[in-house]
């Protein structure tokens, strides 16, 4: 992680996996013509593109195997044009302080940084971005808010004038995987789980009886530890579908400074109790009637710590991202004995006290591709990010790294042999896009979000959920009474 790139990109060979028929100044995806930045004339040179090893390793041409690089020219991008990797950690929190520190300076190369969904806001609001709503070409800016995922696009967008200021390479969905064969020998019918899932303590019941007849060291192995993960995904999914919200309802994400702050309600403090005794049912803060389903260790895990157990076949049941489906669906893993749905609940929406909680919900993730203002190569980046937006580059991302296409209608109708696993979980994974609940991405959420998540980790460990929520909402409103002043309020 972080080494730096490779420079001076091989060209491979062309058209292994063209699928479209691009002609000059314009490219036809899925029946709609794209004009514009693909048919004008541009300038030669490499464009530099901040991304993590993930990225780096599906991005060049190989001998034998596709590539981003190879899709975005089939897509139509300027043969001359090539994209540098500059890697990057993998850890957000570290990724949004090199970016900060590139843009505050004005440095760039970087011409192109990938952004956490979470993250990308406060860029926008310091204008260290470039509006594409007034670069992109209309029919292209079109085809983008009107077929990309909604809930990805809110976090890309300016919050006051609504301009579109990244583009979503993939957005990102939490998801409940569990081992059916598993549960199901424990005596548990879970045929419809797949379409509704069960409540907390249905779902906590059964992995418990599975876990010991089946003799499996695990139940649920999530991501507890105190990071980024657990205050915007892990456990705000757990939290809402108890009908809880750090800010009240879904209206006050995007906007910091006058919001209710409601994480020492009821629902919250039950939420971290629900897990805490997940850890230790004998705590004495536990729930009656959920059991003793995760390993102490959670309270340490991040996405691939927690996976880990799971696909070795140590574990009932997993939360993690999409890519996780892709990984452990194979029929080398455990095929069609893997079972996905989205969160548990504990609250309907329709007993919830707010509006956009409750129910079952997946957390949103995903990344965005960012045009730095300071870079002298605009017109290449435009046409990088508009090749983006073609079919078979989803596609292609899709199927070497099990990164969700920005619009999900693409992987819905997608070939069967071009998706592998995820074809049999296309129904959960739509549902899981209209349920996604962003977090609430304001210029002050990295501040906030260090002080939810250790407050909650708090709880996780032990401490009184309650008096760790007492905390957290007299630090939370010291933050917002803070921003209220900066904005004269």
């Amino acid at each position: 992680m972080g080494h730096d790139s490779t420079a001076g990109l091989s060209r491979g060979g062309r058209s292994r996996r063209s699928v479209l028929k691009t002609t000059a100044g314009s490219l036809t995806v899925g029946g709609v013509a794209v004009a514009g930045c693909l048919g004008r004339a541009q300038r030669d040179g490499t464009v530099v593109m901040t991304a993590a090893t993930d990225v780096e390793g599906i991005m060049y041409p190989t001998e034998d195997e596709p590539s981003i690089q190879e899709a975005l020219w089939d897509a139509g991008l300027d043969e001359n044009i090539e994209i540098e990797i500059q890697t990057v950690v993998s850890d957000s929190d570290t990724r949004m302080e090199e970016a900060q520190s590139a843009l505050q300076a004005g440095r760039s190369p970087p011409d192109i940084h990938m952004m956490d969904s979470g993250w990308t806001i406060p860029f926008i609001l310091r204008e260290q971005t470039t509006n594409l709503s007034e670069e992109l070409p209309p029919d292209v800016l079109d085809r983008v808010e009107g077929e990309y995922l909604e809930a990805a696009l809110e976090t890309a967008r300016h919050p006051q004038t609504g301009d579109l200021h990244g583009l979503p390479m993939f957005p990102d969905l939490g998801f409940m995987l569990y081992r059916e064969d598993l549960i199901e020998d424990a005596g548990y019918d879970t045929s419809g789980w797949d379409e509704e899932p069960p409540s907390w303590e249905e779902f906590a019941v059964a992995v418990d009886d599975a876990m010991a007849e089946g003799d499996v060291t695990f139940g649920w192995t999530t991501q507890g530890d105190a990071y980024e993960g657990l205050s915007c995904c892990s456990f705000n999914e757990v939290m809402t579908s108890w009908g809880g919200a750090y800010f009240g309802g879904a209206d006050n994400l995007f906007v910091a400074g006058d919001r209710p702050i409601t994480v020492d309600d009821e629902n919250v403090i039950d939420a971290i109790r629900m897990m805490r005794t997940f850890i230790d049912e004998d705590d004495p803060n536990a729930l009656e009637g959920y059991p003793e389903i995760c390993p102490t260790a959670i309270v340490q895990w991040t996405e691939q710590e927690s996976l880990g157990p799971f696909e070795a076949g140590d574990a009932v049941a997993h939360r993690n991202w999409t890519f996780s489906i892709a990984a452990t669906g194979d029929e080398e893993v455990f095929g069609e004995d893997l079972g996905v749905t989205t969160m548990p609940y504990a609250v309907s929406e329709e007993e919830a006290e707010y509006d956009g909680v409750g129910g079952t919900t997946s957390a949103l993730g995903g990344w965005h591709l960012v045009i730095s203002p300071y870079t002298d190569r605009t017109e290449e980046c435009l046409q990088v990010l508009e090749a983006f937006t073609d079919e078979q580059v989803m596609l292609t991302i899709l199927e070497l790294q099990g990164f969700l296409p920005p619009i999900i209608e693409v992987l819905t109708e997608a070939d069967e042999d071009e998706i592998g696993a995820m074809a049999r979980y296309t129904e959960q994974i739509e549902r899981a896009s209209e349920t996604a609940i962003p977090r609430p991405v304001t210029d002050v959420w990295p501040e906030q979000s260090a002080l939810i998540y250790q407050e909650i980790n708090a709880g996780y460990r032990g401490e009184d959920p309650a008096t760790a929520m007492e905390d957290l909402s007299s630090r939370l409103e010291a933050s917002e009474r803070e921003v209220a002043a900066q904005n004269g309020d």
